[in-house]
């Protein structure tokens, strides 16, 4: 693993993290949420990530584990690793409570409401909880955008892509509780911005705890790690809030043109 690849990754998972300033950035500017454009956004985004990690990151690695372990204990070993994966990431969403989870729908609308509104929603306390809420759920996503983007730099784009078109409305979701809690939309598209920044952060503490004991197997139960989480946070984060955001077929649109961009693109790799 050369140094290159490394700083590679790192800065892939920078520019998804700081996208969440295109998200801050229309809270701050805009009046009104394209809720029809983020539907198709947010499906996009999990047609690519569900194809890549199904149909790439889960069969390159079981290809890696079978190798190490056999045939059958490294099919168990994929299969667990990507279970493991979905089970983190729900565990992590389920101990942050809705009020400060960064993937609940926000609209830039709200940034317009009185104070009386404000202060009758009781989200003073959220400037706090919501670094922290951030922090801690975007870290297994800073930590898969980094492993694939070592294992194989086209994937590790493909998920940065698709981590940066989600991060929008999470840009969005971080804003405005901010705005509420101090009343001030510059502070709010700041704070914003750097809540990014926890994503890399992830990826670095990943990178700092595993770097010694990486190989071919600690790569293999990571990817297929990796492929749980992604398939978790389309499921689970993406369709639903697309589907809040717009039409219902929009989403699934965007989650077909996903799919197909990603299938395309990765067979123009072959």
């Amino acid at each position: 693993m050369n140094t290159t690849t490394i700083l590679g990754a790192f800065g892939l998972t920078l520019l998804a993290g700081l996208s969440t300033g295109i998200g801050s950035i229309l809270a701050f500017f805009t009046k009104k949420t394209n809720t029809r454009f983020l539907s198709v956004a947010l499906g996009f985004s999990a047609g690519v990530m569900i194809y890549v990690s199904m149909i790439e990151i889960f069969f390159k690695a079981k290809q890696s584990l079978v190798e190490i372990f056999g045939n059958r204990n490294g099919s168990w070993v994929t299969v667990g690793a990507f279970f493991a994966g979905m089970l983190f990431i729900a565990v992590i969403d389920k101990v942050i409570p809705s009020a400060e989870n960064p993937h609940e729908l926000r609209k830039v609308e709200e940034m317009n409401k009185s104070s009386a509104e404000i202060k009758s929603l009781k989200l003073l306390k959220m400037g706090t909880f919501t670094a922290l809420a951030i922090a801690i759920h975007n870290f297994p996503e800073g930590l898969a955008t980094f492993t694939a983007a070592i294992k194989d730099p086209s994937i590790g784009i493909a998920i940065a892509v698709a981590i940066a078109i989600h991060n929008i409305p999470e840009g969005i979701a971080v804003s405005v509780p901010i705005f509420f809690a101090t009343g001030d939309r510059k502070k709010a598209f700041f704070l914003s911005f750097l809540s990014g920044l926890s994503e890399p952060v992830g990826a670095l503490i990943g990178y700092i705890i595993l770097f010694r004991f990486f190989n071919d197997a600690v790569f293999g139960i990571l990817f297929a790690a990796v492929a749980g989480i992604m398939v978790f946070i389309s499921l689970d984060e993406l369709l639903p809030t697309a589907r809040e955001y717009g039409e219902a077929h929009l989403s699934i649109y965007g989650l077909v043109s996903g799919m197909a961009v990603m299938a395309v693109s990765l067979l123009l790799f072959v």
